[in-house]
């Protein structure tokens, strides 16, 4: 008789903390209005996040962001991450959401809760205007080196194709070798080359070429978190209100939305 008490009451117990485990789960979305900061892990990377000539940071990610801040009534703290470290940055809450342009690989996707798709893109081929004839087409971009933007997109695209390339810790660093002459070519998003380079920009001798892929945007929040879901919805209100093809037209990104 004792024993069967004894194992009744280990039962019990067991599953009271089971029960416990269960129901302190916790909501990201709760912990962050708990601690009253969205923090937005972003590296510099015009027109999506990039830092205005008083040093605030702004672009279509940024803003957009902001207002997902304003919705959960929080303030908004912007970090600049190594790019190649973004999952860890977010497991270890550093940072609470990844925003910056991120393109919603199969890796991302396993390792973060995605929001739905925001913006189309492409990895495009970057090269001095003057050798663009010579780089027309995926086996004539395959005769030149590359800088990429370490952990990128651009980076699987020139492994994919099997491209020689270097590692630089940003686009817009990528960017900078090609215009230096220290890399013959870089591989970048379709949307910053928009933003950097060509007629009008500080590198109007540089111009894009070749597209090696399409691929779409995604928000990515901590694996299992809630954060995803809410801010999906604020994307369905904000898109059906006007207001996020308003913040994209002022940054030129308006043909590149998803409609939510």
């Amino acid at each position: 008789m004792k024993k069967r008490i004894l194992a009744g009451m280990l039962t019990l117990i067991m599953a009271l903390s089971m029960t416990a485990c269960g129901s302190t789960k916790e909501s990201d979305v709760d912990y962050i209005k708990e601690k009253g900061t969205l923090v937005v892990g972003i590296t510099d990377f015009a027109p999506m996040d990039y830092k205005d000539d008083a040093g605030q940071w702004i672009g279509f990610d940024a803003d957009m962001a902001k207002l997902v801040a304003d919705s959960l009534g929080v303030d908004v703290e912007f970090v600049e991450i190594d790019w190649d470290n973004k999952i860890l940055e977010l497991n270890n809450k550093s940072i609470d959401v990844v925003w910056n342009g991120m393109t919603l690989t199969s890796e991302v996707k396993s390792s973060m809760e995605c929001t739905n798709p925001y913006c189309n893109n492409a990895q495009v081929v970057v090269v001095p205007a003057d050798k663009a004839d010579a780089v027309a087409d995926v086996d004539a971009a395959a005769g030149i080196s590359y800088a990429v933007e370490a952990g990128s997109a651009g980076a699987a695209a020139a492994e994919d194709n099997g491209f020689e390339y270097i590692e630089v810790s940003a686009q817009s660093d990528a960017v900078m070798e090609v215009a230096a002459g220290t890399a013959e070519g870089c591989i970048i998003d379709l949307l910053m080359a928009g933003a950097m380079i060509g007629e009008g920009t500080s590198y109007p001798e540089l111009t894009h070429t070749v597209e090696l892929t399409t691929e779409e945007y995604g928000v990515g929040c901590r694996k299992g978190s809630n954060l995803a879901a809410f801010i999906n919805d604020q994307f369905k209100t904000l898109y059906d209100d006007g207001t996020m093809t308003e913040v994209a037209t002022k940054y030129g990104v308006q043909e590149s939305l998803v409609q939510q």
